[in-house]
Protein backbone atom coordinates (compact mmCIF):
# COMPACT_ATOMS: atom_id res chain seq x y z
CA UNK A 1 0.00 0.00 0.00
CA UNK A 2 1.35 3.14 -0.88
CA UNK A 3 2.13 5.86 1.64
CA UNK A 4 1.74 8.86 0.01
CA UNK A 5 -1.89 10.39 1.21
CA UNK A 6 -4.46 12.01 -1.16
CA UNK A 7 -3.55 15.57 0.26
CA UNK A 8 0.21 14.98 -0.43
CA UNK A 9 -1.16 14.01 -4.53
CA UNK A 10 -1.83 16.69 -7.20
CA UNK A 11 -5.15 15.68 -7.72
CA UNK A 12 -6.20 15.00 -3.99
CA UNK A 13 -7.60 16.72 -0.97
CA UNK A 14 -5.98 20.29 -1.13
CA UNK A 15 -5.82 20.95 -4.34
CA UNK A 16 -7.91 24.24 -4.17
CA UNK A 17 -5.85 25.50 -1.14
CA UNK A 18 -2.90 24.29 -3.18
CA UNK A 19 -4.02 26.30 -6.42
CA UNK A 20 -5.11 29.53 -4.51
CA UNK A 21 -1.25 29.55 -2.52
CA UNK A 22 0.19 29.12 -5.80
CA UNK A 23 -1.80 31.87 -7.37
CA UNK A 24 -0.83 34.15 -4.08
CA UNK A 25 2.45 33.36 -4.80
CA UNK A 26 2.94 34.18 -8.46
CA UNK A 27 0.18 37.18 -8.88
CA UNK A 28 2.52 38.81 -6.00
CA UNK A 29 5.69 37.80 -8.19
CA UNK A 30 4.55 38.62 -11.33
CA UNK A 31 1.10 40.66 -11.57
CA UNK A 32 -2.07 38.65 -12.31
CA UNK A 33 -2.43 39.05 -16.62
CA UNK A 34 1.13 37.20 -16.95
CA UNK A 35 0.26 34.61 -15.00
CA UNK A 36 -1.52 31.78 -16.83
CA UNK A 37 -3.75 29.01 -15.62
CA UNK A 38 -1.27 25.98 -16.83
CA UNK A 39 1.58 27.89 -14.76
CA UNK A 40 -0.82 28.32 -11.59
CA UNK A 41 -1.20 24.43 -12.11
CA UNK A 42 2.04 23.73 -12.26
CA UNK A 43 2.86 25.26 -9.39
CA UNK A 44 0.19 24.41 -7.31
CA UNK A 45 0.97 21.23 -8.30
CA UNK A 46 -2.41 20.22 -9.99
CA UNK A 47 -3.65 18.48 -13.24
CA UNK A 48 -5.38 21.35 -15.40
CA UNK A 49 -8.61 18.90 -15.00
CA UNK A 50 -8.26 19.40 -11.22
CA UNK A 51 -7.63 23.63 -11.60
CA UNK A 52 -10.45 23.92 -13.85
CA UNK A 53 -12.88 21.80 -11.61
CA UNK A 54 -12.45 24.31 -8.56
CA UNK A 55 -12.20 27.76 -11.18
CA UNK A 56 -14.12 27.39 -14.33
CA UNK A 57 -12.09 30.92 -15.80
CA UNK A 58 -9.17 32.80 -14.41
CA UNK A 59 -11.54 35.63 -13.34
CA UNK A 60 -13.13 32.79 -10.93
CA UNK A 61 -9.59 32.46 -9.98
CA UNK A 62 -8.30 35.55 -9.11
CA UNK A 63 -11.88 36.73 -7.11
CA UNK A 64 -11.33 33.53 -5.38
CA UNK A 65 -7.65 35.10 -4.48
CA UNK A 66 -8.98 37.99 -3.27
CA UNK A 67 -11.75 36.81 -1.12
CA UNK A 68 -8.81 34.43 0.91
CA UNK A 69 -6.72 37.75 1.15
CA UNK A 70 -9.73 39.63 2.29
CA UNK A 71 -11.06 37.46 5.45
CA UNK A 72 -7.05 36.18 5.99
CA UNK A 73 -6.88 39.82 7.90
CA UNK A 74 -3.48 41.01 5.14
CA UNK A 75 -4.79 43.71 3.54
CA UNK A 76 -5.12 46.92 4.64
CA UNK A 77 -9.16 46.56 5.65
CA UNK A 78 -8.52 44.63 8.08
CA UNK A 79 -7.09 46.91 10.76
CA UNK A 80 -10.57 48.62 10.95
CA UNK A 81 -12.11 45.61 12.02
CA UNK A 82 -10.13 44.67 15.11
CA UNK A 83 -12.21 45.14 18.31
CA UNK A 84 -9.18 45.78 20.73
CA UNK A 85 -7.79 48.77 19.87
CA UNK A 86 -9.66 52.78 19.48
CA UNK A 87 -11.49 53.74 16.78
CA UNK A 88 -9.14 56.09 15.98
CA UNK A 89 -6.02 54.00 16.42
CA UNK A 90 -7.76 51.51 13.75
CA UNK A 91 -8.26 54.39 10.91
CA UNK A 92 -4.59 54.87 11.84
CA UNK A 93 -3.60 51.56 11.39
CA UNK A 94 -4.27 51.44 7.93
CA UNK A 95 -0.93 53.43 7.31
CA UNK A 96 1.16 51.06 9.80
CA UNK A 97 4.00 49.37 8.43
CA UNK A 98 3.75 45.64 7.63
CA UNK A 99 5.17 43.53 9.92
CA UNK A 100 8.58 42.73 9.53
CA UNK A 101 7.64 38.74 8.64
CA UNK A 102 5.03 39.82 5.96
CA UNK A 103 5.20 39.65 2.04
CA UNK A 104 7.06 42.28 -0.08
CA UNK A 105 5.02 45.33 -0.59
CA UNK A 106 3.23 44.64 -3.41
CA UNK A 107 0.72 47.85 -2.79
CA UNK A 108 -3.08 47.35 -2.50
CA UNK A 109 -4.34 44.06 -4.44
CA UNK A 110 -7.65 45.14 -4.98
CA UNK A 111 -6.56 48.49 -6.63
CA UNK A 112 -3.88 45.96 -8.79
CA UNK A 113 -6.77 43.89 -9.76
CA UNK A 114 -9.51 46.43 -10.74
CA UNK A 115 -5.76 48.14 -12.86
CA UNK A 116 -5.38 44.07 -14.41
CA UNK A 117 -9.37 44.49 -15.49
CA UNK A 118 -9.72 47.73 -16.67
CA UNK A 119 -13.36 46.89 -17.88
CA UNK A 120 -15.45 48.38 -14.60
CA UNK A 121 -18.13 45.33 -15.86
CA UNK A 122 -16.19 42.44 -15.67
CA UNK A 123 -16.34 40.23 -12.21
CA UNK A 124 -12.85 40.95 -10.96
CA UNK A 125 -13.00 44.80 -10.95
CA UNK A 126 -16.74 44.89 -9.92
CA UNK A 127 -15.46 43.00 -6.56
CA UNK A 128 -12.31 45.15 -5.74
CA UNK A 129 -14.89 48.29 -6.44
CA UNK A 130 -16.87 46.37 -3.94
CA UNK A 131 -13.89 45.91 -1.36
CA UNK A 132 -12.85 49.82 -1.79
CA UNK A 133 -16.40 50.92 -0.88
CA UNK A 134 -16.38 48.53 1.97
CA UNK A 135 -13.40 50.57 3.03
CA UNK A 136 -14.49 53.73 2.94
CA UNK A 137 -17.66 52.20 4.87
CA UNK A 138 -15.94 50.76 7.90
CA UNK A 139 -13.87 54.03 8.32
CA UNK A 140 -17.32 56.40 8.17
CA UNK A 141 -18.36 54.31 10.95
CA UNK A 142 -15.22 55.10 12.61
CA UNK A 143 -15.51 58.78 12.38
CA UNK A 144 -18.87 58.71 13.07
CA UNK A 145 -18.30 56.90 16.34
CA UNK A 146 -15.59 59.82 16.73
CA UNK A 147 -17.95 62.19 16.50
CA UNK A 148 -15.88 64.06 13.98
CA UNK A 149 -17.71 66.56 11.26
CA UNK A 150 -18.91 65.46 7.84
CA UNK A 151 -17.82 61.60 8.24
CA UNK A 152 -18.63 60.77 4.85
CA UNK A 153 -15.89 63.27 3.12
CA UNK A 154 -13.35 62.59 6.11
CA UNK A 155 -13.47 59.01 5.60
CA UNK A 156 -13.00 59.54 1.31
CA UNK A 157 -10.13 61.63 2.64
CA UNK A 158 -8.17 59.14 4.77
CA UNK A 159 -9.23 55.96 2.26
CA UNK A 160 -7.36 58.27 -0.29
CA UNK A 161 -4.41 58.76 1.74
CA UNK A 162 -4.15 54.96 2.56
CA UNK A 163 -4.57 53.67 -0.92
CA UNK A 164 -2.10 56.27 -2.16
CA UNK A 165 0.41 55.68 0.47
CA UNK A 166 -0.01 51.63 -0.40
CA UNK A 167 0.72 52.36 -4.06
CA UNK A 168 3.81 54.59 -3.26
CA UNK A 169 5.35 52.23 -0.76
CA UNK A 170 5.42 49.42 -3.46
CA UNK A 171 6.54 51.72 -6.15
CA UNK A 172 9.23 53.11 -3.92
CA UNK A 173 9.65 49.67 -2.26
CA UNK A 174 9.85 51.61 1.08
CA UNK A 175 7.56 49.31 3.49
CA UNK A 176 7.11 52.46 6.33
CA UNK A 177 6.01 54.72 3.51
CA UNK A 178 2.84 55.15 5.85
CA UNK A 179 4.21 57.51 7.98
CA UNK A 180 3.65 60.58 5.86
CA UNK A 181 0.39 59.41 5.14
CA UNK A 182 -0.48 58.60 8.80
CA UNK A 183 1.09 62.26 9.91
CA UNK A 184 -1.69 63.92 7.38
CA UNK A 185 -4.76 61.67 8.89
CA UNK A 186 -3.88 62.81 12.35
CA UNK A 187 -4.16 66.78 10.77
CA UNK A 188 -7.35 65.77 9.42
CA UNK A 189 -8.91 63.43 12.48
CA UNK A 190 -7.88 66.45 15.05
CA UNK A 191 -9.32 68.88 12.95
CA UNK A 192 -12.45 67.55 12.48
CA UNK A 193 -13.69 67.29 15.85
CA UNK A 194 -15.93 69.33 17.47
CA UNK A 195 -14.37 72.44 18.77
CA UNK A 196 -11.08 72.02 16.56
CA UNK A 197 -10.41 73.96 14.04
Amino acid sequence: MSTTTAASRPGGRGGRERILAAAARLFATQGINPTGMEQVAEEAPVSKRTLYAHFRTKSDLVIAHLQDLASSGATLESALTREDISPRERILGLFDQPAADAAPVRGCPFIDAAAEFPDPRSAVHAYAREQKLRMVRLVTALVTELGCREPAALAEQLVTLADGAASRAMVLDEPDYGRHARAAAEVLLDRALPGVG
